[in-house]
């Protein structure tokens, strides 16, 4: 399927308001977990879902690529959650990240797939929205767009944390900024609380259970409008992020260069030194920060490729599982219609049928039961 049949595809999903129909009621419910490194998205899946995702300790990061639970069942729904690192990952560079949910985002959306929703989480125990934290908001918002805020939920943790009546302050201080979360709930989001306990992390994806898929930001741009990553939103945010970045390094590089030849003129070597190594530092910071902004187009269409790749495996693989399913089901009935037809044979006989019979039925229950591990496997390894 080229570019403009996919686009084609993508738009006869969806309905006149942008939002994507579901095929059946049935259908898995989709919903992805972000925020901050620290912010609980591991506890607060393995409090839904009963998984047994990584969870780290302070604000080192146990997240480094996008994880999927495993699929249980809420409310007779079939519902699978995304763990997805932050924009503050103490392992990967944002660069990385960035390409790796943007690959994730835009993989599952050609294959048809949008999300039911998204649960951004945030400490109400930090003070202040400090940077880390509004940057990992701004690149959130860039990936989603404000046409989708509908189906967000801000969701405040970590309340366990902090004095009752200081953490009713912070929350209306987060609802009434405008530069905080004011904007997106006048838009659609909406603020709630977590507990942390699973009847309240169930309570949270019953709010967001019942919405309409909607394709995000990102996904329309990457697939719909064919876009480079580095022409998308979140790609255009994180490039002028690294180029602020890089143009201070450099300002800084040229008052320590001149500190240094200050140092040298008053013959005060250890001065010199110490500067030396933090210009040395700086330098190399500079060059990462052009790297990045460099390879950000580059790298990501070639793991694009590679998945592409993957996924095609992966097609492939079920499609010959389905059709050896077609012949043990054949078998089956061979030897379930042997069976009643030699109701005469010795129990021994009879015996041999039934466990060849019973060995076809478990294999019979499919490739892939759950389609987390069918997630999980298509892109382990990947990054």
């Amino acid at each position: 399927m080229d570019g403009q049949q996919r686009s084609k595809a993508h738009s006869n999903r969806s309905n006149a308001n942008g939002r994507t129909k579901s095929k059946n009621p049935q259908e898995i419910i989709l919903i992805a977990v972000m925020g901050a490194t620290g912010t609980g998205k591991s506890t607060f899946i393995n409090l839904a879902s009963g998984a047994n995702l990584a969870v780290g300790d302070g604000l080192k990061s146990c997240t480094s690529e996008v994880l999927y639970s495993h699929e249980f069942i809420l409310d007779g729904r079939r519902v699978l959650l995304i763990d997805t690192p932050g924009f503050d990952d103490t392992t990967v560079s944002d660069t990385d990240i960035l390409k790796m949910i943007a690959l994730h985002l835009q993989t599952t959306y050609e294959q048809g797939v949008t999300l039911s929703g998204i649960l951004y989480l945030h400490r109400i125990s930090d003070p202040r929205m400090g940077g880390v934290s509004r940057r990992n908001f701004t690149m959130f918002r860039k990936l989603c767009g404000d046409e989708t805020l509908d189906n967000v939920l801000l969701v405040t943790t970590m309340w366990g944390n902090v004095d009752p009546e200081r953490g009713a302050s912070r929350e209306r201080e987060l609802e009434s900024d405008d530069i905080l979360f004011k904007p997106v709930l006048e838009m659609g989001a909406r603020m709630v609380r977590h507990d942390n306990t699973p009847e309240r992390a169930h309570d949270i994806l019953r709010m967001i259970m019942k919405n309409r898929r909607q394709a995000l930001r990102i996904q329309r741009e990457l697939v719909d409008e064919h876009k480079d990553i580095s022409e998308t939103g979140a790609g255009a945010e994180l490039g002028r992020e690294l180029a602020e970045l890089a143009k201070k390094h450099r300002e800084e590089l040229k008052e320590i260069q001149e500190d240094m030849e200050a140092a040298l003129e008053a013959k005060d070597m250890a001065t010199k030194r110490e500067l030396e190594e933090y210009h040395k530092k700086l330098q190399d910071e500079m060059e990462k920060a052009e790297r990045d902004r460099e390879r950000l187009s580059r790298e990501y269409a070639e793991e694009k490729k590679q998945s592409d790749e993957q996924m095609e495996r992966f097609r492939k693989d079920l499609e010959a599982e389905r059709q050896a399913r077609a012949e043990r089901q054949k078998e089956l009935e061979r030897l379930q219609q042997e069976f009643a037809n030699n109701m005469k044979l010795s129990a021994e006989a009879q015996q041999e049928l039934k466990s060849q019979i019973h060995a076809l039925q478990n294999r019979r229950k499919g490739f892939f039961e759950n389609l987390g591990d069918a997630f999980n496997s298509l892109f382990s390894g990947h990054f």
